[in-house]
């Protein structure tokens, strides 16, 4: 029986896992998933500056003065981007380790006996959720991370539907959104504040590590699924509940940090999809590939008789036994494309080992040679 506590925290995790798959999506689509991780660790500076002035680790003014950090993140990315002298995935890894570094800086030099990194901004702790709660009146509101996060799960969903298409319109082509009018900048900036937001809101809570895999594997899953977006983000929604709640599941079966837990079941429905995903995945690939070398091989054989059907001295030429000398192959694979092409109704055998083309065999011949042409 699931206790209050559990609820709880499974709760927040959930919460989080939707609100990050939100603008998620559209980071996966626009091939900026580094930039979550970039906001992550560049927000240390604004969190350490804010401290320094009310020296008080549960004031919002450092939740504040991080989202501005993050913002000025993407901000930074975007100008040395826009400098033409290097690439975006450049940019990120030049400007995040550098705020990164200043907060550290900072720590050392002004907070050096404060425990204000790892545990404001990278690890957080998820069984702590339930300790941390809102009250109003006397009146017990539950944890104050549910609240905060489901905030912010509104606040995106009300976003994503107000510009729905409109974010869909500048990932896709942001030069026709341009002509259109729709300000794709503009709309840039948008989706980077909702990351901005969610990630700082969240990495108090979950820890930014599990706010990472939650905004980028639900929706690089999702997207070896569907490149609907719609579906998208449904799915994304979906692979994010379940890596919550398996997570929580695995943590509790074995004793490990719940965070690293469901961080680490987001990456197992990720491969599990990727090895198993019915178009694009590895073993659908595989599968196709096969079939695709074993139709050129028959395609092979068919014309390769279509040329000898009408010898009679060349018969030989349609001899199972002689086939591997004349089509350069091993008796092994002469045996599995004869067998295909007989499957396919392509072939038949005639007194136990001369191959002759059906009527359907001799068309598919022909169509082969046709386009040869």
């Amino acid at each position: 029986m699931m206790t209050s506590t559990a609820f709880e925290i499974q709760l927040v995790a959930i919460l989080v896992a939707i609100a990050s798959a939100l603008p998620g999506v559209y980071l996966v689509l626009r091939r900026l998933s580094l930039v979550s991780d970039a906001v992550s660790h560049a927000v240390l500076p604004g969190i350490v500056i804010a401290f320094l002035f009310v020296h008080d680790l549960a004031s919002p003014l450092l939740l504040v003065a991080a989202g501005i950090t993050g913002l000025l993140t993407v901000i930074l990315i975007e100008a040395l981007q826009k400098t033409a002298l290097v690439r975006e995935d450049a940019a990120i890894g030049l400007v995040f380790p550098a705020l990164f570094s200043i907060g550290v800086l900072l720590i050392a030099r002004f907070a050096s006996g404060v425990h204000l990194d790892t545990d404001a901004v990278l690890l957080g702790e998820l069984a702590f959720v339930p300790f941390d709660r809102l009250f109003w009146h006397g009146l017990d509101l539950g944890p104050r991370a549910a609240w905060s996060m489901g905030g912010i799960l509104l606040l995106n969903a009300s976003m994503l539907a107000l510009l729905y298409k409109e974010f869909n319109l500048s990932t896709f082509d942001a030069t026709y959104a341009a002509v259109l009018g729709f300000m794709p900048s503009l709309l840039h900036y948008l989706l980077m504040a909702m990351v901005s937001l969610t990630t700082v809101g969240a990495f108090h809570a979950v820890g930014a590590i599990l706010v990472i895999a939650l905004m980028i594997a639900p929706p690089a899953t999702a997207y070896l699924l569907t490149h609907r977006v719609g579906y998208m983000i449904g799915l994304s929604i979906g692979f994010g509940f379940l890596a919550a709640v398996l997570g929580y599941q695995v943590a509790q079966v074995f004793d490990v940090a719940i965070a690293g837990a469901m961080a680490t079941m987001a990456g197992v429905l990720l491969v599990l999809v990727w090895l198993f995903a019915p178009e694009e995945g590895l073993v659908a690939r595989l599968r196709r590939a096969r079939y695709q070398r074993m139709q050129f091989a028959v395609d092979l054989l068919l014309v390769h008789l279509y040329r000898h059907q009408y010898q009679e001295k060349a018969i030989d030429e349609r001899d199972v036994k002689c086939l591997p000398d004349h089509l350069n192959w091993s008796p092994e694979r002469v045996r599995q494309v004869v067998a295909w092409a007989q499957r396919s109704g392509y072939v038949r055998l005639r007194e136990g080992r001369y191959l002759e083309l059906t009527p359907i065999g001799e068309k598919r011949a022909l169509q082969i040679l046709d386009m040869q042409k």
